[in-house]
């Protein structure tokens, strides 16, 4: 079992994951990061596209090319963490300062705990569609407890013991049989036949595109918690992005579909009851129990990333914090179910708004400012290296995004000349990247850009 013994979680806080213990294969990858990339939050993200007016044809090509875009930046963002064994928070310090990584850092704990409160609430919900409230008023707050301290244990095993014994043993298979049976029979409704093919506003597919692209991105800053463990880049990079491709296509689809053929108003209606009505127990039953492995890698993160800040923190001690924490939040927001359903769309695009252009600069630094590397140590100091090109071309990404978002959405009106039919996240990717290779060369100088 993955808590077998209870014995402390391996922890190397801000250190390198020893050689000798990154030893998981693309196929391990691949089964993590396609369990990680399916559930029903995924499922109900995509019931939101629908709100757009597409039809399938439009549908399919917004969702597959947003999960590629997204899946080969989320894949390229792990590179740091398998070349050199840190986890992600930790792979910023050499672009962003010691000091300067703690405001990514800050961030990335804020969503991890948001998405930790939104997972076991959305477990709780379903749970209590299958249950009914047996309990009463307190029905709810059982499955909170429940589900929330599941996933406790798994953070406390790790994500060698989570890939290994749960996922690949489980995970992977009840996923595969509740999507799949889903799948099929939506397929084979009659309403399925008579579904729009075309139609939609496409002045409104940047919008969409930015939906299915903030799902991968909002894993980017902890990929490496998990990738640093993976015996290759090569494999690291093949792995995730073929799961990562396969589930969040597979689910945004899914979601999307569901409104369109059913016919649901309630979009909250997708991952709880309407799953339960037309597709059966068994189903919604295989989903949940794959839910898990989300809500632990949440878990998990939020505590490697607060040892970026405090190092000394260890995660025997921070894993039972942050869960109890996300339960706390989790009962909230079950007792007041519709500011759930409000907060969670806008908490996408804040996502990508946030964390699209800053890896824009990681991959500029990657792949283009440092190809050559980086020393070890700058991992531990942050380097020497000045940390204002980072922040102002990361600053200047999200002052792209953000505007063309509200233009999108309609709260701006204002003449973006067409730019913002692209989306938000390829303009101010873009702009972030650019900005922050020609801050560089212009106030690095040369000899400090790569490693002594």
């Amino acid at each position: 079992m993955p808590f077998a013994g209870l014995r402390k979680p391996q922890d190397w806080g801000i250190e390198p994951v020893p050689r000798e213990q990154r030893n998981l294969r693309a196929v391990d990858l691949g089964v993590l990061w396609f369990n990680l990339g399916v559930g029903l939050l995924v499922l109900y993200a995509g019931t939101f596209i629908t709100g757009y007016g597409f039809g399938l044809v439009p549908l399919l090509a917004i969702v597959v090319a947003g999960s590629l875009i997204g899946s080969v930046l989320l894949a390229g963002a792990g590179t740091l963490g398998t070349r050199y064994g840190v986890p992600t928070m930790v792979s910023l310090r050499p672009i962003f300062g010691r000091r300067g990584s703690f405001a990514p850092t800050l961030l990335n704990a804020v969503q991890l705990f948001g998405w930790t409160a939104l997972e076991i609430w959305v477990m709780s919900v379903a749970a209590g569609a299958l249950s009914g409230p047996f309990l009463g008023a307190f029905t709810g707050a059982f499955w909170v407890v429940l589900f929330g301290a599941f996933c406790g244990l798994l953070a406390w095993g790790g994500p060698m013991v989570v890939v290994k014994d749960w996922l690949e043993r489980i995970g992977l298979w009840l996923v595969l049989l509740g999507a799949g049976w889903i799948t099929f029979r939506l397929a084979t409704t009659p309403a399925a036949v008579a579904a729009p093919l075309w139609g939609g506003d496409w002045t409104k597919a940047g919008l969409g595109l930015d939906l299915v692209i903030a799902m991968p991105i909002s894993w980017w800053p902890l990929v490496a918690d998990y990738n640093r463990f993976a015996e290759s880049n090569r494999k690291a990079f093949l792995g995730t992005t073929v799961g990562y491709v396969a589930a969040n296509t597979w689910f945004y689809l899914l979601g999307a579909v569901m409104v369109l053929v059913l016919g649901l108003t309630n979009a909250s209606d997708v991952f709880a009851a309407a799953i339960v009505t037309v597709y059966g127990a068994l189903a919604l039953i295989a989903i949940l129990a794959d839910e898990t492995d989300n809500g632990f890698a949440n878990i998990y993160s939020t505590s490697v990333s607060i040892q970026n800040v405090r190092p000394e923190a260890t995660l025997h001690r921070l894993v039972p914090l942050v869960t109890t924490a996300g339960l706390a939040v989790a009962a909230l927001l079950t007792a007041l179910p519709q500011a759930s359903v409000l907060v969670y769309q806008p908490f996408l695009y804040f996502i990508g708004g946030v964390f699209v252009p800053m890896l824009g600069v990681v991959l500029a630094d990657v792949y283009v400012v440092r190809r050559s590397g980086y020393d070890v140590e700058e991992f531990r100091s942050g380097g020497t290296r000045p940390a204002l090109p980072a922040f102002m071309a990361w600053i200047l990404g999200m002052a792209t995004y953000f505007p063309i978002y509200l233009v999108n959405s309609g709260y701006l009106a204002l003449d973006l000349g067409g730019l913002n039919l692209l989306g938000a996240s390829v303009p101010s990717f873009a702009i972030a990247a650019g900005v922050y290779v020609a801050a560089t060369r212009w106030l690095v100088p040369s000899d400090e850009r790569t490693p002594a």
